[in-house]
């Protein structure tokens, strides 16, 4: 069974309480399946979960390489270097990223209002960035435009795969 899920900000990654965090047992009444994967509970997007621990495997492990595709609503415009420091792979401290795809991309269209929403500057124009990655280390996106110059102040996981949130509303989930 494959479950995918539109993940809420504020929503942690796991059906196992912890704080005053919502989990996914809130919103997703299915009983033995797991996230392959997991995304921050400051992130939104797709979560894919299942039973099949092959899947789970094969779609959470960096050897596997799977593509996720992210939409990062990011502080500034960023620049032709910027986005070629993303597309060449930056060093991060702890680790090299892999070259990402990364581009400008207009607002997503029947993009959701995120609650809280996110902070705006007046002095300071917001841009997305469309980025493409086949790892996923902890938090590696927003490392990653923070390292150019350009902090997130939205993340959106849109893809793992062949799957995307094309048609699912935030907190809902479908069933594949």
């Amino acid at each position: 069974m494959i479950v995918l899920f539109n993940k809420p900000y504020g929503v942690l990654s796991q059906f196992t309480k912890e704080g005053n965090h919502k989990t996914l047992k809130e919103y997703i009444p299915i009983t033995g399946i797991y996230p392959a994967g997991r995304l921050d509970a400051d992130s939104e997007g797709l979560l894919v979960l299942t039973d099949e621990g092959a899947l789970q495997h094969s779609l959470s492990h960096p050897k596997k390489k799977t593509e996720k595709t992210y939409w990062a609503q990011v502080e500034g415009e960023p620049s032709n270097e910027a986005l070629e420091a993303l597309r060449s792979g930056l060093d991060l401290g702890d680790f090299v990223t892999k070259p990402a795809k990364a581009r400008i991309i207009e607002e997503p269209k029947g993009l959701w209002e995120r609650t809280p929403p996110i902070r705006y500057r007046k002095s300071v124009p917001t841009s997305w960035i469309e980025i493409v990655i086949s790892e996923g280390k902890n938090r590696q996106v927003r490392r990653m435009t923070a390292k150019v110059g350009h902090p997130t102040l939205r993340l959106i996981r849109y893809a793992v795969g062949p799957w995307s949130i094309d048609g699912i509303a935030p907190g809902q989930y479908s069933v594949r």
